[in-house]
């Protein structure tokens, strides 16, 4: 396996872990690179010039080196511009996080999400919106190759805004002859909706997140996330 160099690399930190007594694995989305595992020597120490960098949200710039599924982190720099989250952004952060660690594959590049994630977080710095997760997840699946058929249904006819589908996951809408009571049933309005990212609508953004619950749930096959789980103990609270 031949040996790689990379520097000055524009990333994000999805997640860290212990390694060893004074070393860190550090899970990073990168621009050209997709998301990549770095081992950061010595991080874990009072001392450690890294220590303080390898926060998630904050956009860095690193450098590595090595070969194999774990590389070395040899530089990591803030470059700022992004405010801290807080309160229910920073859970949505970590939102967002979970979703790109558990479906993005290592080292697959996807520049296009790579900007959809550093707008996503640059928008909850304002205060997050409901829409705001909704043209992430749909960014999301269209780069993994999952991307929604939402303006003609599955026999190629357009979608009707006064029409009730019905979303089959891998076919896209079928058109029902009354309202469905699935999570994967929605309004012909929603589904245009959310192919122009339209989400003034009360009912089709509420739709959109139930559709998009449903998808993500399917695709990631079982796995539980963390937010989610969290969220619902809260909620019981």
């Amino acid at each position: 396996m031949q040996r790689q160099k990379v520097d000055g690399q524009p990333a994000y930190v999805l997640h860290t872990y212990p390694f060893r007594e004074t070393s860190l694995i550090v899970e990073a989305f990168t621009r050209d690179f997709g998301r990549v595992a770095l081992l950061a020597r010595g991080a874990r120490r009072p001392r450690s010039a890294i220590r303080g960098l390898l926060l998630g949200f904050q956009p860095l710039e690193v450098s590595w080196a090595g070969k194999g599924e774990v590389l070395t982190l040899m530089k990591a720099e803030w470059q700022g511009g992004q405010p801290l989250l807080a309160g229910h952004a920073l859970f949505c952060g970590y939102y967002l996080n979970e979703l790109l660690l558990h479906l993005l594959p290592r080292e697959d590049a996807h520049e296009a999400l790579y900007a959809a994630y550093a707008e996503t977080l640059r928008c909850f710095a304002d205060g997050v919106q409901e829409a705001d997760l909704r043209r992430f997840e749909k960014s999301l699946l269209q780069e993994l190759g999952y991307g929604l058929t939402l303006a003609t249904d599955a026999e190629g006819r357009a979608v009707e805004s006064a029409g009730h589908y019905a979303y089959q996951i891998e076919r896209g809408p079928v058109r029902l002859s009354r309202p469905g009571d699935s999570a994967l049933s929605v309004s012909g309005k929603t589904l245009l909706d959310l192919a122009h990212e339209d989400f003034s609508d009360t009912r089709s953004l509420a739709e959109a997140k139930q559709l998009m619950r449903a998808l993500m749930a399917h695709y990631l096959d079982g796995k539980q996330l963390e937010t989610r789980k969290i969220f619902r103990e809260l909620q019981e609270l």
